[in-house]
């Protein structure tokens, strides 16, 4: 198997081979920060070259900060178990120096360094542990079976938006208490905060919904997230209002990574018919096909850190205050870790990717993420419908997430 080129340049790399190490010259690293290169181009030469020669590296200053890349999976490890070091506050996505510092550092789960982090978690960890998305399931196969017959009832959809979307917001409103009725608005305005690659607290519905709803739990908390979250304290002291609104956007900001990974899941075993007919006849393999799925999409493109003391690494010296990168797909991609890294294998083990972190930000909604991908591709392999491909794929212009914007699909009801 071959990786496709990057896209001509003045010093484009020559075409590689599946472990990625035949790339000549030293090919255009700015273009890492390009969305284009990830809606119609290929990354992995970049990031196969990278691993190769320049594991550790200086991106020099753009509209963006310059900030230090890290392509090798045991690298990206290290700083995900090195916290102390490698804070989150700060931000964990790259943003535009003239954008000044993430609003919500320093306030939501995924912006937070211990102390703090492990409280915030403790008082949300109740939502996503084993039993609670135990407790879950009867509600996800219904959301499932719901979308997938909504879906088929339409001459085309697109296994994106009708499927994977909704079924990722779904889930996550329930568990924050959003009322089944609000669901569909919800879904509008996320999505488009989606579609324009934007905050979803910019968008003034989300925000005004959320106050509204914050309001109306303080007056009768309930048994949902959002009481939890007003309710509850964190060292001892509750949480502010500004709070609450961001923590509930963190949640359903992390649904856009999960649709991702529903849709590229979806992809991959249309795209390799023989995967999806042994998983069909031998339904063991869902849980490592689920593993597999989520090192094939790895839908987080990048996570940041802020350095906050001197630290070596490779030979490179980063200094307190410099922005480090972690490129997930790469890896994930890693020829240290995985044979045949290039290969969509259902039956890889070990499997060890970083799709959902590591160390103390490991992701919070893991168990949910996996459950829903089991009972979602349980129902699409148990023989109840036939999908099949029906138009272009779109890719996600951005450097944020990574994966199938657009999968237009035949689904029909058997």
């Amino acid at each position: 198997m071959t990786i496709s080129t990057i896209p001509a340049t003045t010093t484009e790399p020559a075409e590689t081979d599946a472990s990625g190490r035949a790339m000549a010259g030293t090919p255009p690293l700015s273009r890492l920060t390009d969305p284009d290169l990830y809606a119609s181009g290929d990354p992995h030469p970049l990031w196969a070259w990278m691993r190769a020669e320049a594991p550790v590296h200086w991106q020099p200053a753009t509209e963006l900060p310059g900030f230090w890349s890290l392509t090798r999976h045991a690298d990206i490890r290290a700083v995900y178990q090195d916290s102390a070091t490698f804070s989150s506050a700060q931000g964990v996505l790259l943003r535009p120096a003239a954008a000044g510092p993430d609003p919500g550092g320093n306030l939501t789960l995924a912006l937070t360094d211990a102390p703090r982090h492990k409280q915030l978690r403790t008082l949300m960890a109740g939502w996503f542990n084993t039993r609670a998305v135990r407790a879950l399931e009867g509600y996800v196969r219904a959301s499932v079976r719901g979308v997938l017959d909504r879906a088929a009832e339409q001459d085309t959809c697109d296994f994106a938006t009708d499927v994977a979307g909704r079924l990722s917001l779904m889930v996550i409103a329930h568990i924050l208490g959003v009322p089944e009725a609000d669901h569909d608005k919800l879904y509008r305005w996320t999505d488009e905060a989606f579609a324009a690659h934007s905050s979803l607290v910019s968008h003034p519905d989300i925000v005004d919904y959320f106050m509204d709803l914050l309001y109306r739990r303080m007056e009768e908390p309930t048994d949902d997230l959002v009481s939890a979250l007003l309710h509850g304290t964190v060292g001892g002291d509750l949480l502010t209002e500004i709070e609450v609104v961001l923590n509930c956007e963190n949640l359903i900001g992390a649904t856009e990574n999960g649709r991702l990974a529903l849709i590229g899941g979806a992809q991959a075993l249309l795209e390799h018919p023989q995967q999806w007919q042994r998983l069909a006849h031998d339904r063991a393999l869902l849980p490592s096909a689920i593993e597999e799925i989520m090192r094939w999409t790895s839908s987080a493109t990048h996570s940041a850190r802020t350095a906050t003391r001197p630290y070596e690494l490779r030979g490179q010296r980063i200094a307190p205050g410099d922005k480090v990168v972690l490129w997930l797909p790469s890896a994930n991609r890693d020829e240290d870790v995985f044979s045949d890294p290039y290969e969509f294998d259902i039956t890889r083990t070990p499997n060890r990717h970083i799709a959902l972190a590591v160390g103390e930000h490991f992701c919070i909604g893991a168990t949910l993420a996996r459950a829903q991908m089991r009972v979602l591709f349980s129902e699409l392999i148990n023989g109840a419908y036939d999908i099949k491909l029906d138009g272009p794929v779109r890719r996600v212009s951005s450097i944020a997430v990574n994966g199938t914007e657009s999968l237009p699909v035949r689904l029909r009801a058997r």
